[in-house]
């Protein structure tokens, strides 16, 4: 099977079976976004610690905003198949239920050949990492997840909503 997008075939195989980076050379540049959404379910003196800024290590959320916008940066540096791509925006919120869980949203948007659903993906997950590491001397059994992509624009495949 050839690297070119084939209906319903998986295309990072080359003819040997092997893994490969999808040849984009041919496809046209469009304008792409996508969101994802991750959650953190913790105890309630965990999230009102975040909320007041009662972490010892510091603004919680602040340094999780850095890290989700860091790691879309270099989401082809963690994942092995994505393209290194030129982001034109990253921009990442926080809410929560007022009782126990924490809801990271990442959208990321840019100008060309692939999208960039793994970079909203990446952003969402180093953020929760990040939240879970700067709050772990607090409590070390929260939970990550799910995360999902909720949507995404763009491309030959078109708009996707998530039906989550």
């Amino acid at each position: 099977m050839s690297s070119e997008s084939q209906e319903g075939k998986l295309t990072h195989f080359n003819e040997q079976g092997r893994a490969n980076m999808v040849d984009i050379s041919g496809k046209q540049a469009t304008a792409r976004t996508a969101v994802a959404v991750s959650t953190i379910t913790m105890h309630p003196d965990t999230l009102r610690a975040i909320k007041e800024g009662q972490v010892g290590k510091g603004d919680v959320l602040a340094v999780a905003q850095i890290a989700g916008i860091q790691g879309a940066k270099r989401t082809s540096d963690w994942i092995p198949m994505c393209h290194p791509l030129p982001l034109t925006g990253v921009n990442l919120i926080f809410t929560d239920n007022g009782h126990n869980e924490l809801y990271i949203e990442a959208t990321v948007k840019t100008e060309g050949k692939t999208g960039v659903e793994m970079e909203a993906l990446t952003a969402v997950s180093a953020a929760a990492l990040t939240v879970y590491d700067m709050c772990k001397a607090l409590q070390k059994d929260m939970v990550i997840g799910p995360t999902l992509l909720r949507s995404k624009t763009g491309g030959k495949s078109g708009n996707y909503l998530s039906g989550f």
